[in-house]
């Protein structure tokens, strides 16, 4: 077995892996990264359309050119990497167990680790569409890879279930390969994606939109024939007398994500409601020295807030091997973030009261779209310690916050804050 030891293994080598890495060897600590794929990049090499850097590095980027940047530093920087390498375990004490073609078994020792092995699609499994199993049904990424990457086409004629951002962007990449895109069939009454995405992949290319309504039933055996669609109330449940057959030769998924969290369980780490891992103000998890970013942790919107997750991961590793490795952290003294009126989950899921002082970055998203709202936090006595105003939320846009507690004036000894989001009242409905 071939051994390594690294002050930071880091886990993952997509944009906010690489981001991390960089982050601890510009500190002139030992880092790293391990890698599943057979090139450093992750999900970003195959997203060859623009509107990456603009937070990052203040121009418009494609995906490849955006990643490709920190690849430059990975290897200025002399940062190792194992590719092709498949981490299988992960232990409390920050041992990992890899496995690849060349070496075998792996082992690595560590003094942290930064998790950053992003997400997957929710397959067709997932969301139980009657019908047989046919040829032609991709996940929206799937077919994003065969055409940006391998150099062919999934089908001719398409019908996309979901509005999530891959499928509204696939709409339009297929659309410019002379693909006839029939249909994106959305099951909410709004798109799951941005609307900058909406607009520019949809209504610009004059794409139906069909919101309420999902796939009911597949059709066809050897080869997808077309898919039935159903208008669904507001549980969800299928109208009877709504059916339309679209004629489509492949259907592709965009349903939403899920984070690759089966290593943050099996290293004993807790999950939240979204499906990442509890983590506090600095992302560590609940295992001491194990931290999280990036859409393992949570979904983002855009690789530019991913890649400033990551940094801030990067920068706590490094923050816990200075200060505090080997030394026994209490972390008993916490404030408990609960989500409340219209807020789906919250990261930080809890905080050390010893870092009231500094300015803690808060990311949530809503449940249902609303307009004219106010954000609030509020003490576990039901007083509002913080309040803003915002003129509309959707779920598919994450909210972010950078709240300095003390000067929220929380009492000393609360023990939860409660985040929510509900109408303003009367006397502030106004437009920001």
């Amino acid at each position: 077995m071939k051994q390594y030891k690294a002050d930071v293994v880091v886990v993952g080598a997509g944009a906010g892996g690489l981001a991390a890495a960089i982050e601890v060897k510009k500190a002139k600590l030992d880092v790293l990264i391990i890698e599943r794929d057979r090139e450093l990049g992750g999900i970003t090499l195959q997203c060859i359309h623009n509107g990456f850097g603009l937070k990052e590095f203040g121009e418009e980027l494609t995906g490849p050119e955006y990643v490709q940047r920190f690849i430059n530093q990975i290897v200025d920087l002399k940062i190792p990497y194992l590719l092709d390498s498949m981490v299988i375990e992960i232990t409390k004490e920050k041992v990992i167990y890899a496995v690849n073609n060349k070496d075998g078994l792996i082992e690595v020792k560590a003094k942290a680790v930064i998790l950053a092995m992003g997400c997957r699609e929710k397959p067709r499994g997932a969301i139980n569409i009657p019908g047989f199993r046919p040829a032609g049904i991709y996940t929206a990424g799937q077919a994003q890879r065969f055409v940006n990457i391998e150099g062919y086409l999934p089908g001719n004629s398409y019908v996309i279930l979901g509005s999530g951002d891959i499928g509204m962007i696939m709409a339009r990449r297929l659309t410019w390969e002379g693909c006839k895109v029939k249909a994106v069939v959305e099951i909410q009454p709004y798109v799951s994606g941005l609307l900058r995405n909406q607009v520019q992949c949809l209504e610009d290319y004059e794409i139906p939109l069909i919101t309420s309504y999902t796939v009911t039933k597949i059709h066809g055996k050897d080869r997808i024939k077309g898919v039935t669609i159903s208008k669904v109330d507001r549980n969800f449940d299928r109208i009877i007398g709504s059916d339309k057959f679209i004629e489509c030769d492949t259907l592709l998924l965009s349903v939403g994500l899920i984070p690759e969290n089966e290593l943050t369980l099996q290293a004993g780490a807790e999950l939240s409601k979204n499906g990442g891992p509890v983590v506090d103000e600095n992302l560590e998890t609940t295992i001491e020295g194990i931290f999280a970013c990036g859409n393992v942790l949570q979904v983002h919107d855009l690789v530019d807030m991913v890649t400033a997750e990551a940094k801030r991961a990067g920068n706590n590793a490094i923050e816990f091997i200075n200060s505090r490795y080997g030394k026994e952290l209490k972390k008993k003294d916490i404030i408990k973030c609960i989500p409340g009126d219209n807020v789906n989950y919250v990261k930080p899921d809890v905080i050390n009261k010893v870092d009231i002082s500094e300015k803690i970055n808060f990311t949530f998203r809503v449940k249902y779209p609303d307009r004219r709202v106010q954000i609030q936090f509020k003490d576990e006595n039901n007083n509002v310690i913080y309040k803003r105003k915002k003129i509309y939320v959707i779920p598919s846009e994450m909210i972010e916050l950078n709240l300095n507690l003390e000067d929220a004036n929380i009492i000393p000894d609360c023990k939860s804050i409660t985040i929510e989001v509900i109408p303003r009242p009367e006397v502030l409905i106004e437009e920001d």
